[in-house]
Order: structure tokens, then sequence, then C-alpha cells
């Protein structure tokens, strides 16, 4: 993603406009995210979470998917017992008063790919509470250790100390790779889109087609604990999602980091969106 400068106005409105899509389809996934924990209730299960997150968004022009939209309740919330990718589509468990649960979507609209994770609680839980507000401490490190050109496998073993710090466990350490994030990008619209084992086509050929480019200059765009990513931030947009665990509560934010070519750090990396449910509940914790 070239830089956005004043030397340069076509460029930088071209990289507004691309920015305006995916700033629309990331809203979009989380006014999905609350409309739909609006309607939760006990005895829902996840698989008919993870349904009328479909349905709200199809009914919206949703027609291609980076994923097809996640549910998990309880336990779950914290990949309790994960140990292969089936576990982490829906199942029948159902919400009970009290119990955390995860919406997590990437739908593709108009072309542009968000991918978002919206974390909730049926009732109250002072748990839950607990890790949505130590949260904020990761979003800010995150962007800091970007903006520092810091090799990404550096930032995730910050990211990773600092949950202990708190107190807590990684478990994004559960998803495949170990992934923090991964880039996403722009698709070509089409008016049938399919999917294999839950994932868009196009989004995967994409995505194969950036790790083929990435392998041979030394990039990936897999963020992970592993050597592959031992390199600076990639120009692009990024996934990105620390997930908190502790005793069987997990937690979680996922939302689009922009990283930029710029040499001024406040436009080499900055968020997509401040005006997320996740930074509007800490400011409103903050004027409490």
């Amino acid at each position: 993603m070239p830089a956005v400068t004043s030397q340069n106005p076509a460029a930088a409105g071209a990289l507004d406009a691309r920015l305006r899509g995916f700033r629309e389809v990331q809203r979009l996934a989380y006014a999905c995210a609350e409309a739909v924990a609006a309607q939760l209730k006990p005895g829902v299960t996840e698989r008919e979470a993870a349904r009328m997150q479909r349905v709200w968004l199809r009914e919206r022009g949703v027609r291609d998917w980076f994923h097809l939209p996640f549910a998990w309740f309880g336990d779950r919330t914290a990949f309790a017992g994960f140990r292969i990718p089936l576990q982490f589509f829906p199942t029948g468990r159902r919400l009970e008063p009290g119990m955390p649960f995860i919406l997590d979507m990437a739908p593709v609209h108009r072309g542009f790919t968000a991918d978002i994770g919206y974390s909730g609680c049926l009732g109250l839980n002072p748990v839950h509470d607990r890790l949505m507000a130590d949260l904020e401490a990761h979003r800010e490190l995150i962007l800091r250790e970007v903006r520092e050109r810091r090799p990404l496998r550096e930032i995730y073993e910050d990211v990773e100390r600092l949950m202990v710090r708190q107190g807590h466990t990684n478990r994004h350490r559960a998803y495949p790779f170990g992934v923090i994030a991964h880039k996403v990008d722009q698709v070509r619209e089409r008016r049938w889109a399919p999917t294999v084992f839950g994932f868009g086509t196009q989004s995967l050929k994409g995505l194969a087609s950036d790790a083929l480019h990435g392998h041979r200059e030394g990039w990936s765009p897999l963020w992970s604990p592993y050597a592959f990513s031992d390199h600076p931030p990639q120009p692009g947009l990024w996934a990105v999602e620390p997930h908190l665990g502790f005793r069987g509560t997990g937690a979680k934010f996922e939302e689009l980091l922009v990283v930029t070519d710029s040499k001024d750090p406040q436009e080499s990396a900055f968020w997509l969106d401040d005006d997320l449910p996740h930074v509007r509940r800490w400011q409103e914790e903050k004027t409490a």
C-alpha cells in the first residue's frame, strides 16, 4: 500500500477511497455483531447465532466472505480443549445467563474485506469485564510497536508477555499457525462466490498469492510466533485479533490495522476506525 503524501494527491485520493471501502464493510460487520448480540437469549445455540449473522449480512448485500460467521459460547470463547480446526465451527452449545460469547465474521462487500471479532456476555460476568478492560493495553502496544517497525514476531512476543503480566493466557495461539493477524485485500466482486470449509475461495486465492509473493521477498501475510514472521510490518491492511483467556473465559477484539510505507510515524500505521464497540466501551469507562 503506497504512502499517503501531499506530493502525490492522486495516489492519496485513491488510497482514501480504498480505506473508505474497507471502513464501510468493517462498520457493517460490527453493526451486524451488535444487532445479533442484542437478540441473543438463553437457549440460543452457536449455530443459530452464526446463521443470524449470515442472514443479517446477506439481507444487506453481502455475497462473499473471507470466512463465514463463527459463534463461540461459554468456555469455547477460550478455545478450551481445541485441538483440530473443525472445533472452531459453530456447535449446538446453548447460551446461558452470565455466559460469555464471541461473534466473529469476515464479510466481503463491494470487493472490500473485513474480519471482526465481537466479545459480549449474556448478563453480568466480572471475569469477562476484566478481560475486555485489559485488551485496551494490547491495542495500544500493537500500534506503538508497529509504528516502531519492530519485527512482527517480536511484537507477538511482547503481546504475549503483556498477557502473562495481566494474569491471562494467549488464546490466539490456538488458531492455525498461532496467528494474531493476517493480511486482507480487495477481491473481485462476483454474483456467485463459493466457499471451501467456510472460507471464500477468492480470499483464499488472494492470501495464497500474498504468501507466494511474500516468500520470494522475505515476508508473510500471516503474523505468527514463528520464524516466517520475523520481519517488519508489511504495508497493507491487517486483521488483528489479540485473544485473552482466563479460567474458561475468553475475550478478544478484531479490527483492521493500516500499515503504510510513510516515514511519518503517525501515518506509518493507524487503526482504520476508532468508532468501534470495544473502543467506545473503554472511552465510556474512563468517562464514568
